[in-house]
C-alpha cells in the first residue's frame, strides 16, 4: 500500500525486453537509477511504486534497483512507453510510522489516460485527462481523490459519458516533484481511482440484487453473523 506522495523522481538507466530471468519474469526488466534516497532501508522483495504501479525489487545496489514488469502489467499501464532516460515517480510502500498525507493507494493501475490539454492558471497547471476505459469515470467525483502516475491528486472537475474527462490542478510545488508536470497533450498517464467508490458500488449492487429476489442480502448476513457470535458466546 502507498500514500500517493511521490518521494523522488528516478531515471530508467537500463531496459531489457523479454527478460526471461527471474528478475524479468518473461516481461520487461527495468533498472532505475538516481534512487539512492529510497534505498537506504531496501530489501529484496520490497514493493516500490513506479509511476503508480506496484513492482517488486529483484536487485539493488546503493543507487539503483531492478524490477520486472510482467506482460499483463505492460498491457494495463504506460510502463511500456518507457525508454532509457525516462523519468519515473517513485514511492516506497507505507510503514507503520508513515503519515497518510495523501490517500490509500494500492499501486494497481485501473486504466491509462491521455492528456487532452494543459492550461496555465497563474503559476499552476490544469491537466485534463481522458481515460482509455470510460467506465472508471463513475468512480471519479469532484473534490475526490485520484492517483495519476502514482501521485495523489484532487479532482477539480469531471465530465461523465463516453467522451468524458476529468481535471486536476498541479500547484508550482507539485510540478517540481512529479513527472506528470513535464508531459504534453497526447502523452499517457497511469490512473488508479479511489477504492472506496468500488467497495460502495459492490455493496449497494449486492443489496439491490438481493432485494430484487425478495431477499435483504446484506441485512441477513449482518443478523446471521450477530446471532452466531451471541450463540458462540453463550456456548462458552
Amino acid at each position: 500500500m502507498f500514500t500517493g506522495l511521490v518521494e523522488i523522481i528516478g531515471t530508467v538507466t537500463a531496459l531489457e525486453q523479454l527478460d526471461e530471468s527471474s528478475s524479468g519474469g518473461g516481461g520487461t526488466s527495468l533498472t532505475i537509477g538516481h534512487a539512492q534516497d529510497i534505498l537506504g532501508d531496501a530489501n529484496l522483495g520490497d514493493s516500490i511504486s513506479v509511476n503508480g504501479t506496484c513492482l517488486t525489487v529483484t536487485e539493488f545496489d546503493k543507487t539503483s534497483f531492478k524490477v520486472g514488469v510482467a506482460p499483463e502489467t505492460l498491457r494495463r499501464t504506460n510502463l511500456g512507453d518507457l525508454k532509457q532516460g525516462s523519468k519515473v515517480n517513485l514511492e516506497r510502500a507505507v510503514s507503520a510510522s508513515t503519515r497518510m498525507g495523501g490517500h490509500m493507494v494500492q499501486g494497481h493501475v485501473d486504466t491509462i489516460a491521455s492528456i487532452e490539454s494543459v492550461t496555465p492558471d497563474g503559476n499552476a497547471l490544469t491537466f485534463r485527462f481522458k481515460p482509455r476505459d470510460p467506465a472508471v469515470l463513475r468512480y471519479i467525483v469532484e473534490k475526490g481523490f485520484i492517483t495519476v502516475d502514482g501521485a495523489s491528486l484532487t479532482v477539480t472537475k469531471v465530465e461523465d459519458g463516453p467522451q468524458g474527462w476529468w481535471e486536476v490542478m498541479l500547484i508550482a510545488y507539485t510540478q517540481e516533484k512529479v513527472v506528470t508536470a513535464a508531459k504534453k497533450p497526447g502523452e499517457h498517464v497511469n490512473v488508479e481511482v479511489d477504492q472506496v467508490g468500488k467497495y460502495v458500488e459492490k455493496s449497494v449492487t449486492g443489496y439491490f440484487e438481493g432485494t430484487a429476489n425478495g431477499e435483504f442480502a446484506i441485512l441477513e448476513k449482518m443478523v446471521s453473523r450477530l446471532v452466531d457470535e451471541k450463540l458462540e458466546a453463550l456456548g462458552k
